[in-house]
């Protein structure tokens, strides 16, 4: 393997190329109890995040509790080997630009921020691992990188969110010319890295991000030569393996199931009505409300074509 190749395997990893449409597929959170950060900047970030389904009208949340997140973490970041502010920043800029109803630019303008926040944030776990005397990381696949970042609480989320992140700036940017710029390779690898370090983080996050990826990237030879539906298959029903309930990983998995025969399409459609007929989480209201709004399309979509 080259060392251009292995330094492609390293960064490339949305949410995924995360939805199929330029608002759709938002990564799921889940509903655990937050525990609140030592930092004072972050604890009180956090007490804002928790609050962002505040004030909401329908799936469209308000952008007050959010953005008073967003400023704690951004201030929390000026400590320069600080990854949990800066992994919290990107999940809050997350949440701002997929449903706080900002127009393209404002949207790309947010995923930019976050896209440089988790590269200073995984430069620094990076660097952690400089420090161990384990040298020559960057040249690392998702396995081997996962399997040194698994006593780093702080590593699943980080890949995680920029995998996220990415994905959205994918989508705001045109998936073909982010393609074309890596975004997809980087994409790939950040959700497997995220999957080795921890396949349960966020419901099966790791797998979701790379089963979307899977579905919704362009195929381009030589640069995402390696897209299959097969491979998306796999890995969303691993990640619905870990959670079936997850609304994400549902959905995800009824619309690559949907371009499938008949007996997949079948299936395809019990899921959105299983899922557009569930309760949302009051913790995640406004992320579930707009699964569902996405489920209800697939299913008029589908019965239009029929």
């Amino acid at each position: 393997m080259s060392a251009r190749l292995r330094f492609a395997v390293f960064l490339g990893a949305c949410a995924a190329y995360a939805a199929a449409r330029q608002q759709a597929g938002p990564s799921s959170v889940t509903d655990r109890p937050q525990q609140f950060s030592q930092n004072p900047l972050v604890a009180e970030a956090d007490r804002m995040y928790l609050r962002r389904q505040e004030g909401r009208v329908g799936p469209k949340a308000s952008a007050g509790p959010i953005n008073q997140a967003i400023a704690g973490y951004d201030k929390a970041t000026a400590d320069p080997n600080f990854v949990e502010a800066r992994w919290k920043l990107m999940r809050a800029l997350y949440f701002k630009g997929c449903y706080t109803g900002l127009d393209d630019d404002s949207k790309k303008a947010v995923f930019e921020k976050a896209k440089r926040v988790g590269d200073e944030a995984i430069a620094i776990l990076g660097k952690s691992l400089e420090e161990k005397g384990i040298r020559g990381y960057i040249e690392f696949g998702p396995d081997a990188l996962a399997g040194n970042l698994k006593d780093r609480s702080d590593a699943a989320p980080t890949y995680y969110w920029a995998a996220a992140c990415w994905g959205q700036w994918a989508l705001a940017s045109g998936k073909l010319e982010a393609a074309r710029k890596g975004a997809a390779d980087k994409i790939r690898d950040y959700g497997l890295t995220v999957a080795g370090i921890d396949p349960e983080f966020e419901e099966g996050g790791g797998y979701r991000i790379v089963g979307r990826l899977n579905d919704q990237a362009p195929w381009i030879p030589f640069i995402t030569g390696w897209v299959s539906r097969d491979e998306a298959l796999k890995y969303l029903r691993l990640a619905n393996q870990i959670n079936a309930h997850n609304f994400a990983n549902r959905h995800f998995l009824a619309e690559t199931l949907h371009k499938g025969d008949a007996k997949e399409q079948a299936e395809a459609v019990a899921i959105e009505e299983a899922l557009i007929a569930d309760a949302p989480s009051p913790q995640k209201i406004v992320e579930e409300l707009t699964m569902q709004g996405l489920a209800r399309e697939s299913l008029a979509a589908w019965k239009k074509a029929s």
